[in-house]
């Protein structure tokens, strides 16, 4: 793709198109295996990420405070607690002073699945990542936290 846009034009710097569609490329292969382990346990990628919220943080929260946990909108939170609070993974307790407020939390069951999966999530993680030596990780692991952090903070204005 690159070659055949320099072939179209041959002075542009098609550097970040390399970048920004590799990137791409292994965001889109890697939603395309859908996890493995989450897969034979009925979870999908999203919904995993809602539960190992609630348990890595160890407290109660709030539909708004997962929202920003898995950096998810609200409706898409809304839908995904439905699923879950349906299979028994996770409970909901209403606020005392505010009807409005919902509080969730992981259910025994829910807490049993996240840290059954875990390990195996990992072990595959780390066999998709087999190709790249410890430091190489450790390096592409940096430079994409870098990128992260510079375009949590700059989309608005790129958008723009």
């Amino acid at each position: 793709m690159v070659r055949q846009w320099q072939a179209v034009h041959p002075g542009l710097n098609t550097g970040p198109m390399e970048v920004i569609g590799r990137i791409n490329r292994c965001a889109a292969l890697l939603q395309q295996a859908e996890d493995a382990p989450l897969r034979r346990a009925g979870l999908s990628r999203p919904e995993f990420d809602l539960l190992g919220a609630l348990r890595r943080t160890g407290h109660e929260l709030t539909p708004g405070e997962l929202a920003r946990e898995t950096f998810s909108s609200g409706a898409a939170v809304t839908k995904r607690l439905k699923s879950l609070t349906g299979r028994g993974l996770v409970e909901r307790r209403g606020d005392t002073r505010d009807r409005r407020v919902a509080h969730l939390r992981l259910t025994d069951a829910g807490r049993d699945l996240v840290d059954r999966i875990l390990p195996e999530q990992l072990a595959y993680e780390t066999a998709v990542l087999a190709t790249l030596a410890p430091g190489e990780q450790g390096e592409l692991a940096a430079l994409l936290g870098d990128l992260l952090g510079t375009l949590e903070g700059r989309m608005s204005a790129l958008r723009s």
